[in-house]
């Protein structure tokens, strides 16, 4: 099964197996090797037109956390039965008044090899305050890239899934 298939298979199940009115919208399943991710919208507080922009930001963290503590049972619920089901783990997350909050996320080590000119960078990240550690300012350069570089990480990925459907549709090897 190609990746761009088992995120469709994966957005099917959530779809049809989250509680009924748990999100407005279900708005992201993305998968890799370690993590399922879930992303829905919730509704945002209603605090009439008059209210400041300090408090409709107080409101929204205020209902993100009320919906994570509310919902926390059903949300168990279902990632125990996906993780089993297909043997990922599966964190989330929801997005309200335009600002999107994550639960608990996988934290994977990527091992790496890197010579001392890419260690002196990542050093320097840490003694400049941008990082507590290596793997943080590693985490915060692969961020900055995927900002940067969105559209031709976009494409790259799409040229991916190209290849897993030709690659599906050549002989059997056994």
């Amino acid at each position: 099964m190609t990746s761009g298939e088992q995120e469709q298979v994966l957005r099917g199940w959530f779809a049809g197996r989250l509680p009924d009115g748990l999100f407005t919208e279900l708005l992201d399943v993305t998968v890799d090797r370690e993590e399922i991710t879930v992303v829905g919208r919730i509704p945002e507080p209603d605090l009439g037109e008059d209210a400041s922009q300090a408090e409709r930001d107080a409101a929204v963290e205020g209902r993100i956390s009320e919906f994570r503590e509310r919902t926390r049972d059903e949300r168990i619920g279902v990632a125990r039965e996906a993780e089993r089901k297909f043997r990922r783990k599966v964190s989330w997350g929801v997005e309200c008044g335009g600002r999107r909050a994550m639960y608990t996320t996988v934290s994977a080590p990527a091992m790496t090899r890197l010579r001392q000119p890419e260690r002196q960078v990542l050093d320097t990240l840490i003694a400049g305050g941008v990082a507590r550690s290596r793997s943080d300012a590693l985490a915060w350069c692969v961020r900055l890239v995927g900002r940067n570089a969105d559209t031709w990480l976009s494409d790259l990925q799409d040229s991916l899934r190209h290849v897993e459907e030709v690659r599906a549709q050549g002989p059997d090897v056994e």
